[in-house]
């Protein structure tokens, strides 16, 4: 790898970069050599980490209330069980939603590989990775307002980048990016299933006694 692409294949896992200059980044994420691409998997592997700690950390240390009532906290193995479930579960996400990118490259005329369209995925959950460290404090009302507003980001991010690394026209790329969309939705359904399933087999969310 030529001096220059490292630089490119460093600069893309910025996250900042995703947050206040997105086009700037997926444009480098296009220039990224394809023999570069599978360590940028390492980019979601770290950044799932953040919001695990600070949600078992905020859950078992901080808690939280409802009201004025007392203050809510879970046992360390109940939090660990969960967090590491969440961990596997977004990767897992990231997984299939980056297989189905790369699945319906060829339907609107763009090229991909499976690890092209992880990355793509990994990347486009940057403003999630983020907003999860918001577990240390879990105050109800501003994690709510921080998961759309980092969702809706995240959705913004997959429209503009998917016609920059795709390589395709803006209007083939808004039909791509809202067919990956619609794709994340099932996930997202299938996941609420998986919680309920996993709560009956023993996940349940355990509390200490006030």
């Amino acid at each position: 790898m030529s001096a220059s692409e490292y630089a490119v294949a460093n600069f893309v896992s910025n996250p900042l970069g995703f947050l206040f200059s997105p086009h700037k980044q997926w444009h480098a994420v296009a220039r990224v050599p394809t023999n570069a691409l599978p360590s940028k998997l390492l980019y979601a592997i770290v950044l799932a980490i953040g919001p695990c700690l600070a949600w078992y950390y905020g859950t078992t240390v901080v808690g939280w209330s409802i009201g004025d009532g007392e203050q809510v906290l879970l046992t360390t193995a109940s939090a660990l069980r969960i967090v590491i479930a969440f961990y596997i579960a977004m990767l897992g996400a990231l997984a299939i939603i980056g297989y189905f990118i790369h699945w319906m490259a060829e339907t609107y005329g763009s090229e991909s590989t499976m690890t092209k369209g992880m990355v793509v995925a990994s990347y486009t959950a940057t403003p999630l990775f983020i907003a999860g460290l918001s577990g240390f404090f879990p105050i109800f009302w501003l994690d709510m307002l921080l998961g759309i507003a980092s969702l809706s980001w995240a959705v913004y991010l997959l429209y503009v980048g998917i016609p920059i690394v795709m390589n395709i026209p803006t209007e083939r790329g808004f039909l791509y990016a809202s067919a990956v969309v619609g794709v994340c939705m099932v996930i997202f359904m299938a996941l609420m299933g998986g919680v309920v399933i996993l709560w009956e087999m023993g996940l349940a969310p355990v509390f200490v006694d006030g």
